[in-house]
């Protein structure tokens, strides 16, 4: 280039992709083993719900099955799906949580 000529670069711009990370549904299934008022104490401890609405989670697993707890990202539903299983086999109940992609 000469003297008094400016160099034309192209700009090359970068933009971060900052997409959502997929999320998890936390499961309870139902079994006829375990007492209702366990499933409550369970709900209330782990994913911090009232009486109320943990007392409506459980009759809706009972009555139907299953019943979608929360939806989280994996890491977190993962972890508390493990810790409220753990929480009714210390006790020796069936209570069983499972993690599923939304």
């Amino acid at each position: 280039m000469s003297k008094g000529q400016t160099g034309i670069r192209p700009r090359t711009a970068t933009r971060a992709n900052t997409a959502r990370p997929p999320l998890y549904k936390v499961i309870l299934l139902n079994d006829d083993f375990t007492p209702r008022e366990f499933v409550v104490q369970v709900l209330k401890a782990v994913f911090r719900m009232n009486a109320t609405h943990a007392e409506q989670v459980m009759l809706t697993a009972h009555q139907k099955g299953v019943c979608v707890i929360a939806v989280y990202a994996k890491d977190i539903a993962e972890t508390k799906a493990k810790e409220a299983t753990e929480l009714g086999k210390a006790q020796g109940y069936p209570l069983f949580f499972m993690t599923e992609k939304e």
